[in-house]
């Protein structure tokens, strides 16, 4: 049985489910003023999901649900969470949205059911038993979680392609786990606020400031695309000058970012890196087409013209505030360990360390791609020439922890062909494996 057919089998099976869980949820809900008023409140929700996007109509549903657990039963909220399954993306696949809405009612069935049997309080006992009403809706809202979170592993081993279950787990599921645990929170705060005698002016309390907080969160979503924007515009750019070195930025970037999650660097500061990382080259915009393109040895005027490519990178990108940790980066990834580098001849921790990462993973990219004038090397013949050349053009710390990181986790290498399937192509000379005049072999791996 193929994967296609196994997701479509996954899909009927859990729309049955849910089917059956609404069915006999509507047979044990309770139609009371909180059911009307949190199920009015759901489908506005759906309502609003345009204009505030995903996030807000996910936090919304665990708030309401978890509220009505405690102020009307398990059965009511699960008919309620069932609203929110109508909020979802019109461009979104008919099966997907099935799939949506079913794991919608499962997982909040699922975090009833614990709900109930750990002996939640519901209506007036919530008062009156307070420290039952906050564990047993943590222990609800977490059953939620992993409940959802194994049916889109199941989901996702059946699709090709990225993201996997485990880039899944790591990346989404347990960094959001703790935000949407405190959702929960949310909703036992409503739920108390319901039953001290505020009625529906509990809404306005939690809502009000709980939606100007999503808006806020939505447009730094924004702002953060827009930079993505900005930095993709740029890497065009560069390539529509050197289609020859098509790729290599975003493979230093994938590089850089493999090196730095591997040295434990902050969530942060790994962003900052792989930015540096894909933006490294960027000055090359500012060297003359001419001297960019041209297929032979470069004279010295020339060479210096392209040495000048990081400082024309720090021009382009310095008045563009989110990328200030990313100058220094940009400006030293040609400086050596041993001073020899350009533009300032730093030497050892005095070169950035931004730019000591990004001028061993440049080399090592250049080296495994393959050019007009030169195969492409090894990736352990690569990595050899990396060793070799500690203290002299790299850190030897970060070269050793690079080495181990490719050795573990493998590179893939670029067979490299013309971008317009001519013979005769520009040659790369940023290349790392060119002379100082910038000719076709070489062997040291040092920066030009």
């Amino acid at each position: 049985m193929n994967r296609r057919v196994l997701l479509r089998l996954v899909v009927v099976t859990t729309t049955i489910l849910a089917v059956a869980i609404l069915v006999l949820a509507a047979a044990h809900a309770t139609i009371d003023a909180p059911t009307i008023c949190l199920g009015l409140l759901m489908l506005a929700g759906t309502v609003l999901r345009p204009r505030v996007g995903q996030v807000y109509r996910t936090s919304l549903d665990y708030v309401l649900v978890i509220a009505l657990y405690l102020l009307s039963g398990v059965g009511s909220a699960i008919l309620v969470g069932a609203v929110g399954a109508l909020s979802q993306d019109r461009r979104h696949p008919m099966v997907k949205k099935v799939f949506n809405g079913a794991q919608s009612v499962i997982c909040a069935a699922a975090g009833g059911l614990v709900f109930h049997f750990a002996g939640g309080p519901t209506g007036d006992e919530v008062l009156s038993r307070p420290w039952d009403a906050i564990w047993t809706t943590t222990a609800a809202n977490a059953t939620w979680l992993v409940v959802n979170a194994l049916l889109l592993c199941v989901v996702l081993s059946l699709e090709a392609g990225d993201p996997s279950p485990a880039t899944f787990l790591r990346k989404v599921a347990v960094p959001t786990s703790p935000p949407l645990l405190g959702y929960g929170l949310l909703g036992l705060l409503l739920a108390v606020a319901w039953l001290s005698g505020l009625g529906f002016l509990s809404i306005l309390l939690i809502f009000v400031p709980l939606y100007v907080s999503r808006w806020a969160l939505s447009q730094y979503e924004a702002e953060r695309r827009a930079q993505a924007a900005t930095m993709r515009a740029f890497i065009q750019v560069i390539e529509a000058k050197d289609l020859y070195t098509r790729g290599h930025s975003e493979r230093v970037s994938e590089g850089v970012g493999m090196l730095g999650r591997h040295l434990g660097l902050a969530d942060d500061r790994q962003s900052a890196l792989e930015h540096a990382g894909l933006l490294h080259d960027v000055g090359k915009v500012g060297v003359p087409t001419s001297i960019i393109r041209k297929p032979g040895r470069l004279d010295d005027s020339e060479m210096d013209a392209i040495r000048l490519h990081p400082a024309r990178g720090v021009e382009l990108i310095g008045n563009i505030p989110f990328l200030e940790e990313v100058k220094s980066a940009v400006l030293h990834h040609h400086e050596k360990y041993d001073g020899t580098g350009y533009p300032a001849g730093l030497s050892g921790d005095n070169i950035p360390y931004f730019a000591r990462i990004i001028g061993i993973v440049d080399a090592f990219d250049c080296l495994t791609s393959t050019r007009s004038y030169r195969p492409a090397r090894g990736v352990e013949e690569t990595l050899q020439i990396l060793i070799q050349d500690r203290y002299t053009h790299f850190d030897p710390h970060l070269v050793d922890a690079f080495v181990d990181v490719i050795r573990k986790q493998g590179w893939k290498t670029v067979d490299q062909p013309a971008p317009d399937g001519s013979v005769v192509v520009t040659i790369d000379h940023d290349d790392l494996s060119l002379g100082s005049g910038g000719g076709a072999t070489g062997n040291a791996a040092g920066p030009e």
